[in-house]
């Protein structure tokens, strides 16, 4: 599953400000001068400007992705390596890592592909830092009568499969935390939300063609449901607030 360059560009900055300073703190102190962070499903590179300035300046990084296009502009934005990797029917290529991370990607993989992952994390005994992972929370002030249904039709939609089989969703990192502690991993779990105002009008009205969309294909709403909410949200994007549950993942052995 890929995501326009344009889109990942519009929701760094609301990622970077809700990512849990505890947790990328404790994540960053893991690896040492001349380390290796292996960055899964990078996008443009967030991660490497979320944590590179809690990071010693000889610590290099390994980018992959499946889109080309966009791991391009990650390369020549960060200058660092680059893999191009289909991550749902490949291995990762985490060999050498001193932090393997992630942003935004438990809540579309598997669960046959979080068990690989974590005994690929546990084979090299390797700690893993994701961040940004949807937790199913989506509310909005002012209310509408809607709201409930469409995040209910957002989260069914979040399951259905995202090219790495029937994807997990909003337990997304409940599960791989569950799978890391089976392996003998301390698992910490910190909340990470979108807090949106109207600073951030221009993510929301973003946002909510996407769930509108969602939901016009989801058996329990009306079309004229949708359009409903989507002409009162769209409205009020310049002056409501808007919050999108996430979590923090950190995993150590």
């Amino acid at each position: 599953m890929s995501f326009p360059i344009a889109w990942l560009d519009l929701r760094e900055p609301a990622d970077h400000a809700a990512r849990h300073s505890g947790l990328r703190g404790a994540a960053a102190a893991l690896v040492g001068a001349g380390g290796l962070v292996v960055d899964l499903g990078c996008g443009t590179g967030s991660t490497v400007r979320a944590l590179q300035p809690h990071l010693a300046r000889s610590v290099r990084w390994r980018l992959v992705d499946h889109d080309a296009a966009v791991l391009r502009e990650a390369g020549r934005r960060t200058g660092a390596e680059t893999v191009l990797c289909e991550l749902a029917r490949e291995d990762p290529p985490i060999e050498g890592a001193a932090l393997v991370t992630a942003s935004a990607l438990l809540d579309l993989v598997s669960e046959a592909w979080v068990e690989r992952l974590a005994d690929a994390l546990k084979a090299r005994r390797c700690p893993f830092y994701a961040a940004l992972s949807y937790d199913g929370c989506l509310s909005f002030d002012p209310a509408h009568p809607g709201d409930p249904a469409m995040t209910a039709a957002l989260n069914a939609h979040q399951r259905t499969d995202k090219e790495f089989g029937p994807a997990l969703g909003p337990d997304g990192a409940e599960v791989l935390a569950a799978a890391l502690r089976a392996r003998g991993f301390e698992v910490r779990v910190e909340a990470s939300p979108w807090r949106l105002g109207p600073g951030d009008a221009e993510l929301v009205a973003a946002l909510l063609p996407g769930i509108a969309a969602v939901a016009a294909g989801w058996d329990g709403l009306a079309r004229s449901e949708v359009e409903d909410w989507l002409a009162f949200r769209q409205g009020r994007a310049a002056d409501g607030q808007c919050l999108v549950g996430h979590v923090d993942l950190l995993a150590t052995l």
